[in-house]
């Protein structure tokens, strides 16, 4: 992936992942699908694909300076 575009793919997937992670988005689509036994988990997924967002970012960044 060129730079921008890793770059892009990393800031939405953050954005995303704070939203889904900070908000109660998931909360309520998951109870009104009928899935909230799956809240109590939602941290081991949620967290780690945050911090994952933020290492694209940061590797796009670092990459996109150097060239």
């Amino acid at each position: 992936m060129p730079g921008n575009r890793l770059l892009a793919f990393g800031t939405i997937g953050v954005v995303l992942s704070a939203l889904c992670c900070f908000t109660p988005i998931l909360v309520v689509l998951l109870g009104a699908v009928g899935l909230s036994a799956f809240i109590g988990y939602l941290d081991y997924v949620l967290l780690p694909s945050v911090l994952i967002f933020i290492g694209i970012v940061a590797y796009a960044l670092v990459s996109k300076r150097h060239k």
